[in-house]
């Protein structure tokens, strides 16, 4: 990978006369269209309701004759999985929520990797963290470039604040190794470090003895969210200069942690801290962590001081509201390195958006990454959430784990076939960008093409919440349709192993992990062509590219674009069972591990470090 030299300081680029917007849709463009139909398929044997977006649900069992049938389906299917014990939509404990062996993927998955000759220590601050506090894809991440760095033989560790609500359970050595004081605010806080094992990462958490981080969630807590992780970005540093730690990168994520840089290059780099250079990554560039000068200052640095267009004035504010600025464009002016999380979310970047200006001065250093999976956490021959194990070479067991979701939530087909029957997943937070109206569409095309679909997520945006339980409410009763407004680690492995085909409709997506989490699980992706989407999936009737073909691509924004690619897929499906067993045979064999991304950051930080001796 070449990459082209950065300074180690980061200048401003030249003043830019031009800004310009990408309009996002947003959730109010969108009607959802709530259909007073009848269901289609109403089975007397089957009723079900979800009552709320939370896991309590009600669902009458089956007749007991329909579960024989079901079973001997399934045993005919394999008889080594006799010993399962196949769930009941009116089980007491809902089939994810059962005991699961113990499972460490410390040191799995990497064995044959050379290690580097020249290692590098990383220091990844962030705001998440999976599994022990996962949000987005941006926990995903942290974690799986953490591990893969380790399996090339770097130094790497994860600074995350330690919030209320993670379950320290899983934190393997956890101890307490410092109280320090850190600034905020014009008074040094009291801050307790911490160190633990997470997934065989090394991490340092932050907690701080105020209010900070407090709540039972990672966000959305009672406190300023900007001021907290203005406040964890300075606590780092100075956690870093009191321990006399000299890191060679210091890898901040999103706007959370892009005040860092600032930091970092106007004060603490004139103090102890001189060797770390920062490279920023961009995930997602809807956040773009707007903030106040007086938010600023209480970190202890000037705000007024970058209240320029060269440094971190927000953009859309030049002329009338000067004061207002923006942590991730500081975060873009301020880092040796920039990247984003795929080569077409990079273009997309440069083309449109109101921070295209800022990244066009700093192309030099900004570079699109794809991201990977950690094929070691998503892996269906060891996965132990799954009730049946499978991989290329021996892909009966996704037949079962199909078949085992589907009694579990009632979905058993009217003629016993599941294979007959394609199911459709979505996991996915439910918000506009992931295309909601879309989503709602597929609900009604798959129903009608005699399909299934389960959708798995939750809504921030209580309107959209409400929405869905309004769908779910009246789909949830059939045979066909299941809406789960809830968040559930196990279950979403069951899915992607259940799926045939996975959904990714997003009207943009910098890179996603859904479309490649899927077909290391055999599940054959159906995507709108945007970001990361368009650099993983490529369309089963492109004839240019057939080498490459591992699913089904469409390009609009309208439902009829959706449908017509629906209609295709499962056509493939019914008509071409062989070339459908192939196809998911191919993208069960695709890797989209970190193992080549992590190479590219690797060079990246190769390229900004400080020359050592």
């Amino acid at each position: 990978m070449i990459i082209q030299g950065c300074s180690s300081q980061p200048t401003s680029g030249p003043r830019s006369c031009f800004s310009t917007f990408f309009l996002l849709p947003n959730s109010n463009r969108y009607s959802f269209k709530k259909r007073a139909t009848t269901l289609k398929h109403e089975l007397d044997v089957v009723s079900c309701r979800f009552n709320s977006p939370s896991t309590n649900f009600r669902i009458q069992a089956l007749e007991a004759n329909k579960l024989d049938g079901v079973k001997a389906e399934g045993s005919r299917t394999n008889l080594q999985y006799d010993h399962l014990t196949w769930p009941s939509p009116s089980d007491k404990v809902p089939f994810w929520k059962r005991e699961f062996p113990s499972w460490d993927i410390s040191d799995s998955g990497h064995v044959d990797i050379r290690k580097d000759s020249d290692p590098i220590h990383i220091i990844h601050v962030t705001a998440e963290m999976a599994p022990i506090a996962k949000v987005g894809g941006l926990g995903d991440v942290v974690t799986g470039l953490a591990r893969a760095c380790l399996v090339h033989g770097h130094t790497v560790d994860v600074f995350l604040p330690f919030y209320e609500c993670i379950n320290k359970q899983r934190i393997k050595e956890l101890t307490l190794i410092s109280t320090y004081g850190s600034y905020h605010d014009g008074s040094w806080i009291p801050t307790n470090v911490y160190r633990g094992v997470v997934f065989g990462i090394p991490v340092v958490f932050i907690e701080p003895t105020n209010h900070f981080f407090k709540g039972q969630s990672v966000y959305g807590g009672s406190y300023d969210e900007l001021e907290a992780y203005l406040f964890f970005s300075r606590a780092c540093l100075e956690w870093l200069q009191v321990s006399a730690t000299q890191p060679d990168i210091i890898h901040v994520h999103e706007w959370q942690t892009a005040g860092l840089p600032l930091l970092y290059w106007d004060m603490y780099q004139y103090l102890s801290l001189q060797k770390p250079r920062i490279v920023l990554t961009i995930h997602n560039l809807e956040h773009y962590g707007e903030c106040r000068q007086e938010q600023l200052n209480k970190c202890g640095l000037d705000g007024s001081a970058y209240a320029t267009e060269e440094k971190a004035m927000d953009d859309r504010t030049i002329g009338h509201n000067p004061e207002r600025l923006s942590l991730l464009k500081g975060g873009i002016v301020y880092s040796n390195a920039v990247v984003t999380v795929s080569p077409t979310y990079l273009k997309e970047t440069l083309y449109s958006g109101w921070l295209a200006a800022t990244l066009i001065r700093h192309r030099d250093k900004y570079f699109g990454i794809l991201n990977g999976i950690d094929t070691a956490i998503w892996n269906p021959a060891t996965d132990a959430f799954l009730p049946a194990k499978f991989d290329a070479n021996q892909i009966e067991g996704k037949k079962i784990c199909k078949l085992y979701v589907q009694r579990g939530l009632g979905l058993v087909p009217e003629e016993q076939d599941s294979a007959k029957v394609p199911l459709v997943v979505c996991i996915t937070r439910l918000v506009a960008q992931k295309g909601l109206h879309l989503i709602t569409n597929a609900i009604r095309h798959v129903e009608a093409l005699n399909g299934q679909m389960i959708i798995l997520g939750t809504a921030p945006d209580a309107r959209v919440g409400s929405e869905f339980e309004g769908l779910a409410q009246l789909h949830n009763e059939g045979s066909s349709i299941r809406i789960l407004q809830m968040y559930s680690e196990e279950l979403s492995h069951m899915l992607y192993a259940a799926a045939d085909i996975v959904l990714v409709p997003s009207i943009y997506e910098p890179c996603g992990l859904s479309q490649m989490i899927g077909m290391r699980y055999g599940a054959v992706p159906l995507v709108r062509k945007t970001g990361g989407l368009a650099d993983t999936v490529f369309d089963m009737d492109d004839q240019s590219h057939s080498e490459i073909a591992n699913g089904f691509v469409f390009e609009g924004i309208d439902e009829g674009s959706l449908n017509c690619t629906l209609d295709r897929a499962f056509s493939f499906y019914r008509e071409k069972p062989n070339e459908w067993r192939d196809t998911v045979k191919k993208v069960l064999q695709m890797d989209n591990s970190w193992n080549n991304a992590a190479g590219k950051y690797i060079d990246v930080y190769n390229n900004v470090r400080v020359e050592h001796h």
